[in-house]
């Protein structure tokens, strides 16, 4: 809902958001000793500096990047990527490049837990869509997105809270349990 005055709305940063909220709560689960999930860097090779000015001229990605995040918890290795939808009905797999999906799998392979955390910006929803549901539905599925009732029935669902901010560790540890 758009109040008075907010008709000028700013979308450079669009994507940002979840990634600021799931960055927050790592470094509640760092500070609380509960698990150790840090943001991976993005490989870039540097072509040109300005050193008199400390600026980067000239850069390029050496390499496409595997999925946003990566740490441990409870002794089982954890990697996961942030995505964002403006769509109210589904998620557009495309926003799953093929070297993500592949690395899921090889994770998953590993003993490893790999999942994604999907924000419905529209419906102000947030749900952790598991690796193996995710292989899942793209084995099983010729649709090009995934629909929402797919994460509302097999996905898990986050509540925003204060401490931690979205506290995706209670569904790993759910999933850990079973």
């Amino acid at each position: 809902m758009l109040y008075r005055g907010q008709d000028n709305i700013n979308y450079a940063n669009r994507g940002m958001a979840l990634e600021k909220d799931i960055n927050i709560t790592n470094e509640y689960y760092i500070e609380s000793d509960i698990a150790y999930i840090y943001k991976k860097p993005t490989p870039v090779k540097i072509v040109k500096v300005d050193y008199k000015h400390m600026k980067i001229n000239e850069a390029y990605y050496k390499e496409p990047s595997t999925l946003d995040y990566n740490g441990i918890y409870k002794g089982k290795y954890i990697e996961f990527d942030a995505k964002e939808t403006n769509s109210k009905t589904s998620f557009p797999y495309i926003n799953i490049h093929k070297h993500q999906y592949e690395h899921i799998k090889n994770i998953i392979r590993h003993g490893g837990i790999a999942f994604l955390i999907v924000r419905f910006n529209i419906l102000n929803r947030d749900y952790i869509l598991m690796g193996e549901d995710l292989i899942d539905f793209v084995n099983n599925s010729s649709r090009k997105s995934i629909p929402i009732s797919y994460f509302e029935s097999n996905g898990y669902l986050l509540k925003m809270g204060y401490r931690p901010r979205l506290d995706y560790i209670k569904v790993i540890d759910s999933i850990i349990k079973n």
